[in-house]
């Protein structure tokens, strides 16, 4: 998991690794750093983010759907002026 701009400093870091046993949904990985970083402004944030798990934009796909493969890197986006 690595969090960019608003969504690295709710969680006071850039990066979380987490374990998993085999392919796990984008929505069970949210709902695990939400319960990690327990704080209502990184929740708030992560609400707002555009999602990338390796190069694939999840769009408007149903985070439970969206199948996460051990290893991957999902990336959370927020919105930012300018860009």
């Amino acid at each position: 998991m690595r969090y960019w701009a608003s969504a690295r400093a709710a969680a006071g870091t850039d990066c979380d690794a987490l374990d998993v046993p085999g392919p796990v949904s984008l929505a069970e990985l949210m709902a695990r750093v939400r319960a990690a970083h327990d704080s209502r402004r990184f929740s708030d944030v992560l609400s707002c983010c555009s999602v990338m798990v390796g190069d694939r934009p999840v769009t408007t796909d149903d985070p439970a759907a969206v199948m996460v493969e051990p290893g991957a890197t999902v990336e959370f986006l927020p919105p930012f002026a300018g860009g």
